[in-house]
């Protein structure tokens, strides 16, 4: 009788301490999951919970929705691409499937490859001839040269988000002080709305004449340390993409409860600390908002920029693929397209996760 007493207790402190590893388990999932929703990654959620024991067939729903659904969406789309490309013919060829894409996406990187070897290869070889030239005569002054070389599409790349994020933190620079001063004071918003709704519908091809005249009439430098290109793009950028954060700016200061605002006046809190301590915590959420959309307006103008004004990102990567006209051009201008999308998919990612861990509304 105590031995059957004795298992029966083992056994239930056995489940229990199963069933508290199963919670604790499930404790870590429930933290982490808004995380992997940031991340793009909500579908290794279901795929923990089986592990930890959950209902098999429940989170199988869950995995085919999250992951499988897309999945198949995207093999659909390829086989659709593959069939229909080829009968579709252009003044270079026909529209290019998924595998010559692809194939020219591998060149592009192989090219980007090889360029940085000869790169590598350059200095190796100036750092020899300057210890040569030193050990041989030591008191000799010698001026070492940059590799110049052409830029690769990863070099393009890197460029177009130089911009971009240029553009974005000097339009935000603007935006976000206006849009608090529009959002706490009515006149100031009145002022300010006209001119919201006049330049916010203005394209980048308007915008990009007056531009490069202004930079080139007022960026004179013989050293500059910027091109007038990059300039030109990222100002453009700037002026495109400022709207949604300044809006969204007014829009959250304008919605903060009036109570927390009377609070303010009864514990007599100075302009500064009032914005500082009470406005901006308080609007942040729409306010990142805002920065997000602006960064997708920005990355979607700059590729048009690029392209008229020359800066040597993307935009003037697709436009000299549409000169050359070569047979691999459309593949090429296909993998930029790829690319930007990508791309912007993922800057929108790094804004939600900002967004995510500097405010309390981070989950859709």
């Amino acid at each position: 009788m105590t031995i059957a007493t004795d298992t029966l207790v083992a056994d239930a402190e056995a489940r229990a301490a199963r069933e508290a590893r199963r919670q604790r388990w499930f404790s870590r999932i429930t933290k982490i999951e808004g995380y992997l929703s940031v991340l793009g990654l909500g579908f290794v959620v279901p795929i923990l919970k089986m592990i930890g024991g959950d209902n098999i067939k429940t989170q199988s729903k869950e995995l085919w929705r999250l992951a499988g659904v897309p999945i198949v969406a995207m093999v659909i789309f390829l086989a659709v691409w593959g069939a229909l490309a080829p009968r579709v013919q252009t003044s270079l060829g026909a529209i290019p499937g998924p595998a010559a894409v692809w194939e020219q996406f591998g060149v592009l990187i192989a090219d980007h490859s090889a360029e940085r070897a000869k790169e590598k290869a350059f200095y190796q070889r100036q750092d020899q001839r300057i210890a040569e030239a030193r050990a041989a005569n030591p008191p000799v002054e010698i001026k070492a040269k940059n590799y110049v070389g052409k830029p690769t599409y990863i070099d393009k790349i890197l460029t177009s988000l130089k911009t971009v994020f240029t553009g974005f933190l000097i339009g935000t620079l603007v935006a976000i002080p206006l849009g608090i001063l529009a959002g706490l004071s009515p006149t100031v918003n009145a002022a300010i709305n006209p001119f919201v709704q006049i330049f916010k519908p203005v394209s980048p091809l308007a915008w990009l004449p007056l531009v490069t005249m202004v930079v080139s009439a007022l960026y004179t430098s013989t050293d500059p340390m910027f091109e007038k290109s990059f300039l030109v793009s990222a100002i453009t950028v700037t002026l495109c993409s400022l709207w949604p954060t300044l809006i969204n700016t007014s829009l959250g200061v304008a919605s903060i409860d009036k109570d927390l605002m009377n609070v303010a006046k009864v514990l007599r809190l100075g302009w500064a600390k009032k914005v500082f301590k009470l406005v901006i915590p308080s609007s942040l959420p729409l306010m990142f908002t805002g920065m997000r959309l602006s960064l997708g307006v920005g990355w979607m103008v700059l590729i048009a920029a690029e392209m008229l004004a020359q800066n040597p990102g993307l935009g003037k990567f697709v436009w000299d693929e549409f000169q050359n006209g070569s047979a691999s051009s459309l593949a090429r201008i296909m993998v930029a397209v790829f690319t930007i999308g990508i791309i912007g998919f993922l800057l929108d990612r790094v804004m939600y996760a900002l967004q995510a861990a500097f405010t309390f509304s981070g989950k859709r």
